[in-house]
């Protein structure tokens, strides 16, 4: 276990300390076998007291970076990222707000027909498309394998990006092209099939999230987009308060 003294000269409160001593052990991988120390071997290991190692464990607890477990105490949440529902957001975005380095690599950046896209967006079936699928990987590890497809006149400047560290999103408004402001998602949990296993180096049977987003700027849809994100690695939360209102989106199968 490598442990570093906490500075008791120093303004920042110890339980502070401790948390960032925590964060930085668990980006070494100090706990990669996902066993994290009890309140007791912290309190030993650092010379503070139980309310210091608690309040630094609450703290990364509220993080979702550790999670209590009945019968197990404290353990590492294996999942990284997580993103809340009913917004609007880039998983580039999302990925980098935690300091891991989000790039992509390209599986396919093409003008193609495809008659379920087009469909989606309202277009005809042989409506030219441009279709960018990519890897996205998270601190070099697979994370996702994501498909867009866009109408061609919206797609068609994309095509020569380097997509290797940046965001979808971000190239349509460098671009002057439309950003989607509005839209819907619904997310389903799969099994992935044996290729997008492979990419995203999954076991058998692991399960994943697809998504599945429109994107719609301005009452004109401009993106229909496909994501296998790794269950293990991401996930999903959504706030709510009492008084607010829900319904159920009738499905489209």
């Amino acid at each position: 276990m490598t442990v570093q003294p906490l500075d008791r000269n120093s303004p920042l409160p110890l339980w502070a300390q401790l948390e960032k001593e925590l964060l930085r052990r668990l980006d070494s991988g100090d706990f990669d076998s996902g066993i994290f120390p009890t309140d007791l071997e912290l309190t030993e290991a650092y010379g503070v007291s139980r309310h210091t190692v608690r309040e630094a464990v609450r703290h990364l607890n509220r993080t979702g970076l550790l999670k209590r477990e009945r019968g197990r105490g404290t353990v590492v949440n294996r999942s990284e990222f997580e993103q809340s529902l009913g917004t609007l957001y880039s998983l580039f975005q999302s990925v980098e707000s935690t300091g891991t380095d989000q790039t992509s690599r390209v599986l396919q950046l093409d003008q193609i027909v495809d008659s379920q896209a087009a469909n989606q967006l309202g277009l005809p079936e042989d409506a030219p498309l441009v279709l960018l699928a990519r890897l996205r990987l998270a601190g070099g590890v697979p994370l996702a394998v994501d498909r867009a497809w866009l109408p061609y006149e919206v797609g068609a400047r994309l095509l020569d990006v380097d997509w290797t560290h940046t965001a979808l999103y971000a190239e349509l408004a460098r671009l002057g092209l439309p950003v989607p402001n509005q839209g819907w998602e619904r997310l389903t949990p799969i099994v992935p099939t044996p290729s997008d296993r492979q990419l995203l180096e999954l076991r058998r049977g692991d399960a994943a999230f697809f998504l599945e987003r429109l994107g719609v700027r301005d009452g004109r849809p401009v993106e229909w987009r496909t994501t296998i994100i790794r269950g293990d690695r991401y996930r999903f939360v959504s706030d709510w308060s009492t008084g607010s209102s829900t319904a159920l989106r009738p499905s489209s199968r």
